[in-house]
């Protein structure tokens, strides 16, 4: 297999380089194949490698970018003011061939706004889409998007969204026929705004696109659609609520098996049952979403990601890199865009 080099904003997020440095090196030991590019301040770099006995060699190295996108920044500033920040540089080195895709847990609008500049959209898709890949009680998963990338969207982008997620499931998860149904208040057609029943219509031309219909909140967690579209700003509220919860039961369970002697008891019988059920609810487990619709690999980790999760993500951006994601979404538009429109 060969090698695959990942650039690292170490200045974004609410941890910095104490979720990327120690992430980035226990990949390096999991995976001989991977490479890391430490970007960010070099002082501060060398000073936290020092501190806590870490030490480069010849698949990890540091570019200095001397400048850092705040998480409150606006993304227009960012863009227009802060050409030498960590999130930038990071991005420009898969446009300089130095990287095969790069991690940030920085400033989402400022990433997307940053990476869409520098390295341009993919035919056919005029804005990046964050897709999170969501569990289900039927062990199967669901890709959701956006999830943030774009918090005001129209009807023509909420249909590229579709068509991105359908052509992600069928190539990178093989699932053969992606279901595809659209988040709504409602399952009736009368229900919803003017933005979703435009969307529905635009996407129910494609008959490349397996449109189930619209889907409730609560339909995204039994599994019956492989991929659920709507906007970033709903998007963004469903995975938050969604993680929410799930941290909220894992810690009531951990809560009631500690309440004494015989719970504990209870726990480490229980234990064979409740392992895997704390991974597949464990948020940090399913952290890093690719920005799809960009000529390159981006992958935006939670800002208040620790070092499991954006080691997490770190595997996210190795996978789509080994599975050619650019390509294969590549290949799906231009074959789709050969496709007559259905008539109504």
């Amino acid at each position: 297999m060969a090698s695959i080099t990942i650039a690292l904003d170490t200045m974004g997020g609410d941890h910095g380089l104490d979720s990327v440095i120690p992430a980035a090196f226990a990949q390096l030991k999991k995976d001989p194949q991977l490479n890391f590019i430490l970007v960010g301040k070099q002082n501060e770099i060398e000073a936290y490698l020092k501190k806590y006995h870490f030490k480069l060699n010849s698949r990890i190295s540091i570019c200095h970018a001397s400048e850092v996108v705040a998480m409150d920044e606006l993304p227009s500033q960012a863009l227009r003011n802060k050409k030498d920040s960590s999130l930038r540089v990071a991005i420009e080195q898969i446009k300089k061939g130095n990287a095969d895709a790069m991690v940030s847990a920085g400033n989402t609008g400022a990433l997307m706004a940053t990476a869409r500049f520098v390295l341009k959209m993919l035919p056919g898709i005029s804005r990046p889409a964050v897709t999170a890949t969501i569990p289900t009680i039927n062990n199967r998963t669901v890709s959701l998007l956006d999830v943030g990338a774009n918090v005001n969207c129209d009807a023509e982008q909420l249909l590229q969204f579709a068509l991105m997620g359908s052509i992600v499931r069928e190539t990178i998860a093989h699932v053969a026929n992606p279901k595809v149904g659209l988040l709504n208040v409602g399952s009736e057609e009368i229900k919803g705004n003017d933005l979703v029943k435009e969307a529905a219509q635009l996407i129910q031309k494609h008959a490349e696109i397996n449109y189930t219909g619209f889907v409730e909140g609560d339909d995204i967690f039994y599994g019956d659609v492989d991929v659920v579209v709507c906007d970033g700003f709903v998007g963004n509220v469903v995975l938050k609520a969604s993680e929410g919860i799930a941290s909220m039961i894992l810690k009531l369970i951990k809560r009631s098996f500690m309440r004494n002697s015989f719970s504990k008891f209870c726990a480490l019988v229980a234990k064979p049952v409740l392992k895997p059920l704390a991974k597949t609810l464990n948020p940090e487990t399913h952290n890093g979403s690719c920005l799809l619709g960009l000529k390159g690999i981006v992958v935006k980790s939670h800002g208040s990601a620790n070092a499991n999760a954006f080691a997490h993500a770190i595997e996210h951006a190795k996978s789509a890199v080994q599975q050619n994601l650019v390509g294969k979404i590549k290949s799906g538009l231009d074959a789709i865009n050969q496709l007559p429109i259905k008539e109504d």
